[in-house]
């Protein structure tokens, strides 16, 4: 099962690479975030593939990396190991009666479960790097 089928709001991800959203594997993570309101937890990456056919407004400014926050709502536990400044981590997100994530790399590692899973914002950029 892909990730992307267990977001509450799949459509655009969807649409964006037609139907088969890369997974999420060597991702970079910028950002880890815990909010109260939900309470949430947020994942700030970029995903590591760029669509074959991105929208038209993306291809004229010349991006050519996507960027998700993935958000899961109504976190029920969460766990923290390490952190560093260039975090690159294979993520796993399944279903049972919670949704659970997994975030795995030689710098950290986080854990966590939570009603609900879905994307905050997507966006695109030109990663110079």
């Amino acid at each position: 099962m892909s990730w992307a089928s267990l977001l509450h709001n799949s459509e655009g991800i969807v649409a964006i690479y037609q139907g088969a959203p890369p997974d999420l594997a060597g991702v970079h993570v910028h950002e880890v975030v815990l909010h109260e309101d939900g309470p949430n937890l947020s994942l700030r990456l970029d995903l590591p593939r760029y669509p074959d056919s991105p929208p038209r407004k993306w291809v004229a400014k010349g991006f050519n990396t996507v960027q998700v926050e993935i958000s899961l709502g109504g976190i029920k536990t969460v766990t923290l190991n390490g952190f560093g400044t260039h975090v690159t981590a294979d993520i796993e997100l399944s279903k049972r009666e919670t949704v659970t994530l997994d975030v795995v790399s030689p710098e950290t590692h986080i854990s966590a479960t939570a009603d609900v899973v879905f994307i905050s914002k997507l966006t695109a950029y030109s990663n110079q790097s």
